[in-house]
């Protein structure tokens, strides 16, 4: 019975904690309108939500992270509009928004090459070593 205290307090805690965070102070309004964002594409609370389902509990998002992901955000939606824009046709679909998308899901795949390149060539780089050292080894001057 106190276990089910202690947490449901500490489950209040935390929300409160949370809801506290989610007002927007008075600085952080101050250095959006200072930085020209006071129109974001989204609203703030979507962003906040968003990031909030997949970083660990407890951890606190800077207004700063806010805005910024929200203007990449809308950004983002511009760069694949325009791609999906280029089409001549008077509507938009699926197949198109998948080729507007392709790139940046396949950034997964060009960060795992490039890993794979780069041990590669640590390892060319050692053979090189080794053959260096041996040279050196028999033709001592």
């Amino acid at each position: 019975m106190v276990n089910q205290e202690n947490e449901d307090s500490e489950e209040e805690a935390g929300e409160a904690g949370a809801q506290a965070e989610e007002q927007i102070s008075e600085e952080e309004l101050a250095a959006e309108r200072a930085a020209g964002v006071s129109e974001l594409p989204f609203p703030r609370a979507t962003i906040t939500n968003k990031l909030r389902k997949h970083l660990d509990k407890g951890k606190q998002i800077k207004g700063q992270v806010k805005v910024e992901l929200n203007l990449w955000l809308g950004k983002m939606i511009e760069r694949i509009a325009g791609k999906m824009n280029q089409n001549p046709y008077s509507y938009v679909d699926g197949s198109m928004f998948r080729e507007a998308i392709e790139p940046y899901e396949n950034i997964q795949d060009i960060e795992k090459e490039k890993e794979r390149i780069i041990k590669q060539l640590e390892s060319i780089k050692a053979a090189c070593d080794v053959l260096i050292n041996e040279v050196d080894r028999k033709f001592v001057k």
